[in-house]
């Protein structure tokens, strides 16, 4: 980790953290992003009182070189650290989580059964067998990078920071990783807060309803028809920190 932190950061890839109340939030950014794609919901959080954390995790928000040799059991295990952390310094934790966050979300979700709520936006939960074969084949014939899925956003003012390759290796282990959360998803039981771009071109909004359909607790859902894969820092940005707001006061009362 002390290598880690000395690398180069790239400008609003560092990660946030906010003393609050007895409720925590535990925020977490997307494959080949950074912090700064949901700081405008962490600060909004740490605004109305909770104790926030939104961790950078391993390899981003510095080089695509340096996500090269993690993956999946890396950022998982970043997530968990993070929510044990609030869990144990907090009364309730409600998990945010965008994309890959989504599916981290998730992952805690069938893990900590106490989880107060969980809100995901647009999250990766259901890769398509005909992606990972491509993107398996491709790596079988030596390629490490493909060009990059990042700033999918319907604004034009707004461009995501966000690696302008793909890693290839880190993603296979995040869908592997999607594919076994799969079977799981039914043991969810917290609250589920759900955001979903029908006009997404990074993951299709079918991964949403598997997820809907999927888990034994209540879910709410709110279409984000204004804004594209990233959409917290695109058109409805104002509507998932509004209705976010809304759920994690609810959730913890």
């Amino acid at each position: 980790m002390a290598m880690s932190d000395a690398v180069e950061v790239m400008p609003g890839a560092e990660p946030f953290a906010a003393e609050g109340g007895p409720v925590g939030v535990l925020v977490l950014h997307g494959f080949t992003g950074n912090p700064a794609s949901m700081r405008g919901l962490a600060e909004a959080y740490a605004s109305a009182g909770y104790t926030v954390d939104l961790p950078r995790l391993p390899g981003h928000g510095t080089s695509v070189e340096d996500m090269l040799t993690t993956g999946w059991a890396d950022w998982s295990a970043a997530a968990e650290a993070a929510y044990e952390a609030l869990a144990a310094s907090c009364e309730q934790v409600v998990v945010v989580g965008l994309s890959m966050g989504g599916s981290l979300t998730c992952w805690l979700g069938t893990r900590h059964q106490d989880i107060a709520g969980l809100v995901c936006v647009n999250p990766a939960v259901a890769p398509s067998d005909d992606m990972r074969a491509l993107v398996a084949a491709m790596t079988e014939s030596g390629e490490e990078l493909m060009d990059g899925i990042g700033s999918d956003v319907a604004d034009p003012d707004v461009i995501e920071s966000a690696y302008a390759q793909t890693p290839l290796r880190p993603l296979l282990t995040l869908f592997d990783a999607s594919a076994a959360v799969v079977g799981d998803l039914g043991s969810i039981t917290s609250p589920l807060l759900l955001f979903t771009s029908p006009q997404d071109h990074v993951v299709p909004s079918t991964d949403s309803d598997l997820l809907a359909g999927a888990v034994s607790g209540p879910v709410e859902r709110v279409s984000c028809d204004r804004s594209f894969h990233v959409a917290t820092i695109d058109f409805d940005k104002d509507l998932i920190r509004d209705r976010s707001l809304e759920f994690i006061a609810r959730v913890t009362a």
